[in-house]
This record gives structure tokens, C-alpha cells and sequence, in this order.
């Protein structure tokens, strides 16, 4: 060992300054491919400093270094990531649990979490529960054992296993949940305030009868926009809430289209904007106009949303954003740092064409 003007201690071994790869009869020896062993071999040095070097580890000799890469680099030798991850006691790689990959809303939070860790050189496993708690608990526990980190998009899990499963699994960064009482890195997203802007916009068009489709019953988001809209009923210049089962896809909103229609409903309040879709294509296929004759709100503005016939009117979410700050959060968090405050997300009534004046004779006035 020697000590470096930087102050590193470095290592040193005996070997030729030139390249040893075994030969026989003249050519190099290739059969079995390369390994660590035979880059030892042609660099005179130990296995231990070949994996030193490849791991990037500063406390070897640079000539050494030089010596070992070049090795490497003539025998096309490349070295194995698991090896690697577990001499570094870390994988590169961060997790993300969905409960529906199908969701857009999801694929940005996805693509927003992958661009920033893909800068630190990280890369994403992405997992989906299909909205089922018991399979999102084991898709978690799995996921962690092959990742340095966790991120839990929209858990469906109650709040107890949820608690529990924060204290196995860290670091773990919450999206659209939070947890009272529990430190928890979270990213929300202030749900009730959007449901109170699309409420004030309908009953300013003069609509007093609402549907709301309701999302999955294990969805806290969808909990939220709930009592809101229960809160907006029973105060205020009332109006009468109907509340319909639904669920979060495309294919649950138009199943309750005609049902909507027979509930005399002025206005349509979606779970999210995927649910609105099918709404509004239920609704053309029955023959009924949006708006002259319903007038239908989702909730995310999804890319989608501003290209439907009529355009979507929607509460506008950040969710390439809530991905970034994500990963700034697990990235604190991996470097022993604090993660920052938790978020909360208020989001951005996005007014459009699905949603006009209500029309004369349909929709009840609230006693």
C-alpha cells in the first residue's frame, strides 16, 4: 500500500507492466469466456483488485487501474451486476408499485420517476397489484428484496399494514397517501379541494342533481373526494347527491352510463378521467348530448382528456412531478440524508367543453 497526494491509501502489486493473457500456440485463450480470474491473470494482479477497479473504487493505484481496464477491455470481459450489487451492498435499481398500470395517470408518475433516476444511473422495476391490498403487500415485500428503495403509488392496503410495511421496507416514499402519526416520506395530493372546484363550477352552470361514480372502495383518494362532495351536499346552497359504484377503468364508466341517465342527474362527477371516457361513450352511444343534455367532470387531466369529444373538463394534477419529487426523496433518503417535507398537491380546475349550463327541466332543486 502506498499513500497518494490525495490522501487515499492505494494498492499496489508486483506484475508486468505489459498484458499476460494466457496463449496457447500463439493465440489468446478463449474458451469459457472471460472471467475476473483471467483478468488477474493478464494484468499480474489479484482477483481482489480486478473487482476493486471494476467497482470504481479510488484506492488503487491509477497505473494499476489503467492495467486492470485494459485487461479487461482485451478480453471483452464485463462483469456480472448481480456480483456487483452485492460487493456494493446495493442493486441500482428502485421499485414502483401501482395498483392499475393501465391508468395513464400512472404511466406518468412512472415515466417521471424513471427520467430522474435514470439520471443518478438507477433504473426502475415497476410492479402492479391490480388493485388487489393482499397481492400489493407481497408485491412490495418482493420488490424491496431486488431494489435499493420503494415507492407505493396509491396503496390500497389499511393504514396498520401499511405502518408495518413502512418500517420493513425502508427506504419507502408514499404517493397519494399519507399516514397520520407515521414519518413516512409523502407525495399527496389535496383531493377535496379539487372535488370543491368541479362541485362550484357545475352549480354555477346551474346544476342542483349530481352523480358521483365512485372509484375502488380500498382507494383513500377516493374516500376523500367522497366526503367532500357529502360536506359540499349537506351545506351551503345545497343540491342532491346520487352516489353510484363504478371503479377506476374505462370499461366500469360506460357499464353505468344508462344507469346514469335513469337517475335524472344534471351532472356527472368521475372518480377519474379514465371512468369519464366511458361515461361519455356510453352516453353517445345511448344518443344523449354532453353537455346540452349531461354534463360529465373527470379528475387527473390526463393527456387524453383534452382531445375526447367534447374536451374533458378535469382537476389537473402534477403527475410526471410527483414522480421527480419521488425519487429526490428516495434519493435522500439512500443518502442518509432527510427527505424534505411532505407535499401537498392542490390541484388545477381545467374547464372544457363536456360541462355547460344545465338544462331546463332536467335536474332537481334541493329542498
Amino acid at each position: 500500500m502506498s499513500v497518494g497526494a490525495d490522501g487515499l491509501r492505494r494498492e499496489e502489486e508486483s506484475g508486468p507492466a505489459h498484458l499476460r493473457p494466457a496463449r496457447r500456440g500463439g493465440r489468446r485463450r478463449d474458451r469459457g469466456g472471460a472471467t475476473i480470474g483471467r483478468v488477474a491473470d493478464a494484468a499480474g494482479v489479484s482477483r481482489a483488485t480486478v473487482s476493486r477497479v471494476m467497482n470504481g473504487s479510488p484506492t488503487v493505484a491509477p497505473e494499476l487501474a489503467a492495467r486492470v481496464r485494459a485487461a479487461a477491455e482485451a478480453l471483452n470481459y464485463e462483469p456480472s451486476l448481480v456480483a456487483r450489487s452485492l460487493a456494493l451492498g446495493r442493486t441500482s435499481t428502485v421499485s414502483l408499485i401501482v395498483p392499475d398500470l393501465s391508468n395513464p395517470m400512472f404511466q406518468d408518475v412512472l415515466r417521471g420517476l424513471s427520467h430522474a433516476a435514470a439520471a443518478r444511473g438507477y433504473r426502475l422495476l415497476v410492479a402492479e397489484s391490480n388493485e388487489n391490498a393482499g397481492e400489493e403487500s407481497i408485491l412490495a415485500v418482493e420488490a424491496r428484496r431486488r431494489s435499493d428503495a420503494l415507492v407505493l403509488a396509491a396503496p390500497r392496503l389499511p393504514d396498520a399494514e401499511l405502518r408495518a410495511l413502512g418500517e420493513r421496507l425502508a427506504p419507502l416514499v408514499l404517493l397519494n397517501r399519507e399516514i397520520p402519526g407515521v414519518a413516512l416520506p409523502s407525495l399527496s395530493v389535496d383531493y377535496a379541494a379539487g372535488i370543491r372546484a368541479i362541485v362550484t363550477h357545475l352549480r354555477a352552470l346551474g346544476h342542483r342533481h349530481l352523480a358521483y361514480l365512485a372509484g375502488p372502495e380500498a382507494s383513500t383518494s377516493n374516500r376523500d373526494r367522497l366526503a367532500a362532495l357529502h360536506l359540499a351536499a349537506g351545506s351551503g346552497p345545497r343540491f342532491e347527491l346520487t352516489e353510484m359504484a363504478c371503479g377506476a377503468t374505462f370499461e366500469d364508466g360506460h357499464a353505468v352510463a344508462r344507469a346514469v341517465v335513469a337517475t335524472g342527474a344534471s351532472a356527472v362527477v368521475a372518480y377519474n378521467d379514465m371512468v369519464a371516457f366511458g361515461v361519455l361513450s356510453g352516453l353517445h352511444e345511448l344518443g344523449i348530448g354532453v353537455p346540452d343534455e349531461i354534463s360529465i367532470a373527470g379528475f387527473d387531466d390526463i393527456p387524453f382528456a383534452r382531445y375526447t369529444t367534447p374536451p374533458l373538463t378535469t382537476a389537473s394534477i402534477p403527475r410526471n412531478e410527483l414522480g421527480r419529487q419521488a425519487w429526490d426523496r428516495l434519493w435522500a433518503l439512500m443518502s442518509g440524508e432527510p427527505p424534505g417535507h411532505n407535499v401537498h398537491f392542490q390541484p388545477r380546475l381545467i374547464v372544457r367543453d363536456s360541462t355547460g349550463p344545465a338544462p331546463t327541466g332536467r335536474g332537481k332543486e334541493a329542498r
